[in-house]
């Protein structure tokens, strides 16, 4: 089940944290899948113009159990803010949204606009283009990374609603 809450909420009460605790993306995302709130631990992916490993990872379980049930992590993917190929379409979306995933953040495009906006899946993205990648087995997984020129780490924590997007180092609501 997904926690209650609210994104300004979250920045009242932690904006004078430190910016390695609580830090907001900015406002250039926009919503592509049905799930317009969600939030979750993060995994990270990088990668430019070459989506393999984000196959990898929505093909793979996306979710953790935990006491309190089952928890939905969010891929936030290090697209170096392409506009000229996309990271995410269909397939992988419906991958991700099978797969358990709470939702998918990428810094780059998606694609088939169509197929990912009745998906029970978080997405946020930049833009859309109908350009598909190339395959080339590159990219890196598990690390820190720089979306629109913000520190996003593996395990961290994402929430995401129609405000807006905040990472916190950890476990909120």
């Amino acid at each position: 089940m997904l926690p209650s809450f609210a994104t300004c909420d979250l920045c009242d009460a932690h904006k004078n944290d430190a910016l390695e605790l609580f830090r907001a993306l900015p406002p250039v995302f926009k919503d592509y899948g049905a799930r317009r709130v969600f939030c979750g631990p993060v995994v990270t992916v990088k990668c430019f113009e070459d989506n393999t490993l984000v196959k990898a990872a929505v093909d793979s379980v996306g979710y953790i159990d935990t006491p309190e049930g089952r928890l939905g992590q969010v891929l936030v993917v290090d697209g170096a803010g392409s506009m000229r190929r996309a990271l995410l379409g269909g397939n992988l979306g419906a991958a991700a949204a099978r797969n358990g995933w709470a939702g998918v953040v990428i810094d780059g495009c998606v694609r088939d606009v169509a197929e990912l906006a009745p998906l029970d899946l978080g997405i946020r993205a930049l833009a859309s283009m109908p350009m598909p990648t190339e395959k080339r087995n590159q990219g890196l997984r598990d690390l820190t990374v720089q979306i629109q020129g913000v520190q996003v780490k593996p395990g961290e924590w994402l929430y995401a609603d129609a405000d807006g997007m905040v990472v916190s180092a950890s476990r909120l609501v």
